[in-house]
């Protein structure tokens, strides 16, 4: 790509032209990757056409010719992994060998999809469970819900589109989607793979465009559902605005760690080390805090600051590189000031904590309290806190302090105490003998309190985004 490269956006099955368009940077360079256009009000109008256009159509188009795109698609992703990949790295800032990663989740992601879109369940109701229903049979089916609105963040620019799109078309709904300002560049190149398919063209929307005119679009009637994955404040900001529709949100967290006395301390270690500063922290489920027993928390402290102390960072075209830039120096610099207000508050730092342009050293910290940000709040950067505790109660206590409850790891061998943090543990999931930053792209996935709304992974997804409808048939006497 070069300055001279100015992206489209897709609408109505075609690319489109606009006079407004924005540059995306390379967060490590600060290059210029492309122009990219942005859509304008007018075209909201354009948007509306279009998917009522198809919506019909689509929901008319058997299961096996929507699995038959869903493969194809995935097949188009393999064919063109590297692209995708450099593409990630680029605009993203995301290690090489993350982004290859990114890439073959988001093949499976399609494959998955394509699977479960010939197996959406229905129902035979016995309708004889009540009297004066002997005379009646029951069956429900699940129908599109129409058009969906999908908003997605930078972190993960395919595969977290993928987990908007894949079910959506694998349901029958047109999607319309608007990808993060810092990286549209991987949408449209999924738009590219995408117009391959036999599907109708207008299926899907790809349109970057300013976030009021995304508030146009939460608002407007021809949508049915919001999906949508950010940031707290906007995702329920854009809840209020929804009205009626369908809504479904994946905010983040500031996922914990306990490590318990009998956990496998160097499997612990070596988790918590890629959990908490892969991709330099930025993922809602990244490890951000560590509640260690206290008879195993000198001997997990050392070895995981020398670990971190370790960590290759710098350029993400590198092979060897596991942390990277933050998406820009704004971001970074928000980091940094989080770190300074704790180590005010009494926080030891005994690694890291520096920032050079978008760059934050990888950070352990100790001797933190609840209601300091690094902890109440999701730091999205490259910093880890590590607490000790005397009792199981009392890391549960600290690890519920939180207005988040996304997902959750624990270490240890005892099945009662697994299944005490299981009932205990205020999160959408828990990770047992694993970090919380473990996702696998068909089990659900969502949380609760303040993480967000419905779950996602492609059969949860897909139930979010049917609606059940009952038939009722009174039998002939």
């Amino acid at each position: 790509m070069t300055m001279a490269t100015v992206k489209p956006i897709l609408l109505g099955g075609q690319w489109v032209q606009t006079s407004t368009v924005e540059a995306v940077r390379n967060p490590y360079s600060d290059e210029v990757l492309a122009m990219v256009c942005q859509a304008e009000s007018e075209h909201i109008h354009q948007v509306v056409e279009s998917v009522k256009r198809v919506s019909t159509e689509f929901a008319r188009i058997p299961a096996h010719a929507r699995a038959k795109a869903l493969l194809h698609i995935a097949a188009g992703l393999s064919n063109r992994r590297e692209e995708f990949a450099t593409t990630i790295c680029q605009e993203a800032g995301k290690p090489i060998t993350d982004a290859r990663r990114e890439v073959d989740r988001a093949i499976q992601t399609f494959r998955i999809a394509a699977e479960e879109s010939t197996r959406i369940p229905g129902e035979i109701l016995p309708m004889d469970l009540t009297p004066g229903g002997e005379a009646y049979s029951g069956s429900v089916k699940r129908f599109p819900i129409g058009t969906v609105l999908g908003i997605t963040p930078f972190n993960f620019p395919l595969n977290l589109v993928a987990h908007k799109v894949a079910p959506c078309l694998a349901a029958g709904n047109p999607m319309v989607l608007k990808p993060a300002p810092q990286t549209p560049l991987t949408s449209l190149l999924l738009g590219e793979v995408f117009l391959t398919t036999e599907l109708p063209p207008e299926t899907l929307t790809i349109i970057p465009c300013s976030n009021a005119l995304a508030e146009q679009m939460v608002i407007h009637p021809a949508f049915q559902a919001l999906s949508f994955t950010g940031s707290m404040t906007i995702g329920w900001m854009l809840k209020g605005k929804a009205g009626y529709k369908r809504v479904l949100l994946e905010l983040g967290g500031n996922a914990g760690v306990i490590i318990e006395p009998d956990g496998n301390l160097d499997v612990a270690i070596d988790r918590c080390v890629a959990g908490g500063y892969g991709y330099s922290g930025q993922t809602c489920i990244s490890v951000q805090r560590i509640f260690v027993h206290e008879s195993r928390y000198d001997d997990f402290l050392k070895p995981f600051v020398d670990r971190v102390r370790a960590l290759p960072m710098g350029d993400p075209s590198l092979e060897k590189t596991v942390v990277g830039p933050l998406i820009n120096e704004q971001a970074a610099r928000r980091v940094e000031a989080w770190i300074q207000e704790a180590v005010s508050q009494g926080a030891t730092i005994l690694t890291g904590g520096t920032r050079k342009h978008s760059f934050i050293e990888p950070t352990v910290l100790t001797h933190v309290s609840s209601n300091m940000k690094v902890c109440c709040e999701e730091i999205f950067g490259p910093v880890v806190t590590v607490t000790s505790y005397a009792h199981l109660e009392e890391a549960l206590t600290l690890h519920n302090d939180s207005e988040f409850g996304l997902q959750a790891g624990i270490f240890t061998s005892n099945i009662d105490t697994m299944y005490q943090a299981y009932a205990q543990l205020e999160v959408g999931a828990l990770l047992v003998n694993e970090i919380p930053t473990f996702r696998a792209d068909h089990m659900p996935y969502g949380g609760i309190k303040q993480s967000g709304l419905g779950r996602e992974g492609v059969r949860y997804a897909i139930q979010e985004l049917t609606e059940p409808k009952l038939l009722v048939v009174k039998t002939p006497s």
